[in-house]
């Protein structure tokens, strides 16, 4: 999948720390580092809600696409989204 996480990049231009950061939205320092590196499956809307809420931005802005056709081949019946 080609979808990245752009959140560290936001952080630096906001001049926030991510210890703070995760206070704020209410995640633990672990939580927020493990979706900074784009090292999870999904998150749940509310949490993008109140990340954009912190940093003032759009979901847009915490999210990136490159294009890649294999998302577009049809799902493997064994993995599960």
């Amino acid at each position: 999948m080609a979808v990245r996480v752009t959140l560290d990049a936001l952080i630096v231009a906001k001049g926030i720390k991510a210890r703070d950061l995760a206070a704020q939205v209410g995640l633990s320092e672990t939580q927020l580092s493990l979706f900074r590196s784009g090292k999870i499956k999904g998150i749940r809307f509310r949490t993008l809600a109140r990340l954009c809420a912190a940093l003032g931005c759009r979901p847009g802005d915490l999210l990136d696409y490159d294009l890649d056709p294999a998302d577009l081949a049809p799902p493997d019946t064994t993995e599960s989204d």
